[in-house]
């Protein structure tokens, strides 16, 4: 019997006629999208119009390079995706820095910008831009919508691909007129990516190499990055690491993938690692490579870098494989489902004089500071609240002096705890950065250990932290100067310290000008108290700590110089 034909009432409910803007936020919702940052402007009234009667909750910076930090910090202390709108022309220009912030550090994050209408685009009209053109370098991918049907396609697309493989973010350019143009819409759009291919599981006779590289080491070291973290592996690592009984160095980006309490930790390496882990990786006889891409600040010279070592290297991305160092086993997929393979195949073996080995430089060049210095010492600051934290915050840093200290002091004990900026090494991103996790984490305590100059930057963001009675916690390690850039003039430039130093306000008065609550510290014996304090409050805090101005970060591999090539070993042995 032939099916009886649709009613014209049925038929009506099947198909909604939508604006671009509704699908848009419709989209967002189905995808999960709970909540956004950024900041308002003519071309994108007609989403804010929509966004005004959803549920998603919406998050206005004082600057939209702030709101770009937030949505990259959030989408790192949660393992979501993060997401920031953007009016056109100067609104688009200014999430720049936070994109290339968040394409170095491989962050899943989709950024939607404005655009002027598509029959005026390449007129110079009023806040125009070519934002595609400008952020193709900083993403993964981007595009411009010109047809309203193309709308929800192309955002489904944008999720999936700043989400999968190496993530990274991704950038949809939305024309004003495509917001307010109208579609029937009558069901999901479909996503069409015939050119984007993952590989997750890894080769099995590269991975059964792997394994048999690593039964037959007699010095290994794992070296673990960020991949580790964004892929969720953490605890797949530590039964690897167990198992197997390797000890475990960490980049900057990799703190937290394994606990720095555990015997196995060699904590950070490279450039102002430890010198345990730098003189392990350049001693070792295999080096395996997890989720990292060997990048400068981590290889020392390259040519003397893990001289003796056969290495392996595991990561998701082929195109990091052998780009920097030649790989001996290269093993291309997810680092979480790699490490479950290997483990199965690695026996555990004691390896007892190379844990001896590392026990003795671990006792002769621990990271130290002198203790009896009567002006407050910065790593001081962050080892007294990593005593009273018990080392459970999560912590987000601008980039400077602190941001290395906080590395070496501050011992982490699980994955998304640590929120910086490594590869591009942002200034500014610490306080927004701060403001994103504790977004994303409303429950747990958040703090930004942040210098004098990095938090000059965006210390507006205050403002917003108060607005949306956000509790983070600012320790500001205020030396005065820029204080890398004062070490380096220190150290190779004979003190001349050239446009390094600024006059700082009143970081106390302007927080509490702002309507957080503001403390100053100029006494070491006040330093515990006022970390109390600061913990205590539930407000946005404050705490500026007057500290050292001309300490360094120790150790130090000079530019050019191989990993067991340390400056300021001498001054650590001084200081037992």
């Amino acid at each position: 019997m032939p099916a009886k034909p649709e009613s014209p009432a049925r038929a009506a409910e099947a198909v909604t006629i939508k604006t671009g803007a509704q699908i848009l936020v419709d989209t967002l919702l189905d995808l999960g999208v709970d909540t956004m940052f950024g900041y308002t402007g003519g071309v994108v009234l007609p989403v804010f119009d929509k966004l005004f009667d959803s549920p998603i909750r919406f998050i206005i910076p004082r600057h939209e390079q702030g709101g770009c930090h937030m949505a990259d910090a959030y989408a790192r202390a949660s393992g979501k995706t993060g997401v920031i709108l953007a009016t056109s022309g100067p609104g688009a220009c200014n999430l720049v820095t936070g994109l290339a912030t968040a394409m170095m550090d491989s962050i899943p994050m989709v950024a939607l910008t404005g655009q002027v209408r598509t029959d005026l685009i390449g007129n110079d009209a009023f806040q125009e831009a070519d934002t595609t053109g400008i952020t193709r370098p900083v993403t993964k991918y981007n595009s411009i919508v010109k047809n309203v049907k193309d709308l929800e396609r192309t955002v489904r697309e944008a999720f999936h691909i700043a989400s999968t493989g190496r993530p990274g973010p991704v950038l949809i350019d939305l024309p004003v007129d495509v917001s307010v143009g109208k579609l029937p819409c009558t069901g999901k759009a479909e996503m069409d990516l015939p050119g984007y291919k993952l590989r997750t599981k890894g080769h099995a006779r590269q991975v059964s190499m792997a394994a048999e590289a690593i039964n037959r080491a007699e010095r290994p070291v794992l070296y673990v990055g960020g991949g580790v973290i964004i892929a969720n592996a953490a605890e797949e690592l530590r039964v690897l690491a167990e198992k197997a009984h390797v000890p475990v160095t960490m980049t900057l980006m990799g703190l937290g993938s394994y606990d720095q309490g555990k015997a196995e930790s060699l904590d950070m390496l490279g450039m102002h690692g430890s010198a345990y882990a730098n003189f392990a990786v350049q001693e070792s006889d295999l080096l395996i490579a997890v989720g990292a891409r060997f990048d400068d600040r981590v290889t020392g010279k390259l040519a003397t870098f893990a001289p003796n070592a056969k290495i392996i290297h595991i990561d998701i991305d082929p195109s990091s494989i052998s780009k920097n160092v030649h790989v001996d086993i290269p093993v291309v997929g997810d680092a979480k489902h790699i490490l479950v393979e290997l483990t199965k195949e690695v026996e555990h073996r004691d390896r007892t004089e190379w844990f001896e080995k590392i026990a003795q430089w671990k006792k002769k060049y621990p990271f130290r500071y002198d203790q009896n210095a009567g002006m407050i010492k910065p790593q001081y600051v962050i080892e007294e609240v990593w005593r009273q934290t018990k080392g459970d915050a999560v912590v987000a840093t601008g980039v400077g002096q602190h941001q290395m200290w906080s590395a070496q002091f501050y011992k982490f004990s699980k994955p998304r705890q640590f929120i910086t900026s490594g590869g591009l090494g942002t200034m500014g991103f610490g306080l927004p950065a701060a403001i994103g996790a504790q977004i994303a984490r409303p429950g747990e305590t958040v703090i930004d250990f942040d210098g004098d100059h990095s938090f000059n930057m965006t210390m507006t963001e205050l403002a917003t932290a108060v607005q949306y009675e956000l509790p983070v916690k600012v320790c500001i390690l205020n030396n005065g100067f820029m204080g890398m850039v004062r070490q380096w003039q220190e150290l190779f430039y004979g003190r001349r310290y050239a446009c390094s130093y600024l006059k700082n306000p009143d970081y106390a008065g302007v927080a509490r000008a702002l309507g957080a609550v503001g403390i100053t510290v100029d006494k070491r014996e006040d330093v515990p108290k006022a970390v109390t304090q600061m913990l205590a409050e539930k407000q946005p805090c404050v705490v500026d700590f007057r500290v050292e101005a001309e300490e360094n970060v120790w150790p130090m591999v000079p530019s050019g110089k191989s990993l067991n090539e340390m400056d300021g070993l001498d001054i650590l042995e001084r200081l037992i």
